[in-house]
């Protein structure tokens, strides 16, 4: 099993932008998938940004795409989330998966997963 960290979470305000980090020990992160996934209060924990291993293909929800960017970089083992244009929507409980594929709609697909970041977004 992967072991994974994330960071960067806290308060932003609308508009502002924060960036999760998504870091890895004991295996190169790169020879695996990365999802983003967060839940709001009172939501289901929803999918929202993945990134393959190897090309490092994309994809996002609708609700996040043109306004947050995944990203690797392969020296630091860390996988990063760029949250631009934050909306009160985005906030919610963060959470970065590792497996081999970005199954992103699969329930319970992911079988690594990190602790877990706040991002509150008020003004």
């Amino acid at each position: 099993q992967v072991q994974v960290a994330e960071s960067g979470g806290g308060l932003a305000q609308p508009g502002d932008s924060l960036r999760l980090s998504c870091a890895a020990s004991g295996v190169t992160l790169d020879g695996y998938a990365v999802g983003w996934f967060r839940q709001a209060p009172g939501e289901e924990r929803e999918g929202i940004s993945c990134i393959t291993s190897g090309k490092g293909s994309t994809w996002y929800a609708d609700a996040v795409k043109g306004r947050f960017i995944i990203s690797r970089d392969n020296a630091k083992n860390t996988v990063y989330l760029q949250m631009n244009s934050q909306r009160p929507e985005d906030q919610g409980v963060y959470c970065c998966a590792v497996d081999f594929f970005c199954n992103i709609d699969v329930e319970g697909y992911f079988g690594s997963w990190g602790q877990e970041t706040q991002v509150a977004v008020s003004s």
